[in-house]
């Protein structure tokens, strides 16, 4: 028997991830009318993984995360450049990824942070026609082979689960505070 035949058992060990088929066959880039930044804040925040509720922006966990706690800061407004966003939305978004940054630290113990904006698809931005910035929390030896061989990222919890302990933190960081002045 070849061992090149579909179902022949090989050396690898495999990581069934269906749930990204989705993502796959339907491409990265939404039509305009079925922008999930723009149609996630109409939704529950546990629909659509919203975890803090600003005045001009929002953040929520991303449906395809890097790494477990993956958190995305957007803009209300469907504009697809920094460059457009008002300084009103400018600050919000800052403060926002200040404060995951806090929250990730309490929930999941991060170690350090990638942040970052992807504009326009030749940059590699998934959805081009919405602003957004990614918080990525990082560990020490999060690093495995897994990404690099495979381009798969094993992730130990569900999205409902970090959802919920992040939008939990996020309350009780906003309570304790005195910094946070939501009248920006």
């Amino acid at each position: 028997m070849s061992a090149n035949l579909p179902g022949v058992p090989n050396h690898f060990q495999h990581l069934w991830t269906p749930h990204r088929l989705v993502y796959i066959k339907n491409g990265q880039q939404p039509p305009k009318e079925d922008c999930p930044f723009c149609n996630g804040p109409s939704m529950s925040d546990e629909e659509a993984l919203i975890v803090f509720r600003g005045k001009s922006a929002f953040v929520l966990l991303n449906l395809f995360p890097y790494n477990s706690g993956h958190v995305l800061v957007c803009p209300y407004r469907h504009i697809s450049t920094y460059d457009q966003a008002s300084s009103e939305e400018i600050a919000e978004i800052g403060l926002l990824t200040q404060q995951a940054m806090k929250v990730l630290k309490q929930v999941s113990g991060a170690h350090g942070f990638n942040i970052g904006m992807n504009q326009g698809e030749v940059a590699g931005a998934g959805i081009a026609g919405h602003l957004h910035q990614h918080i990525v929390p990082r560990w020490a030896n999060d690093a495995n082979f897994f990404p690099i061989i495979a381009e798969t990222k094993a992730l130990p919890r569900l999205l409902g689960e970090v959802r919920d302990d992040i939008a939990k933190a996020w309350q009780s960081l906003l309570s304790s505070d005195i910094n946070y002045s939501h009248d920006l």
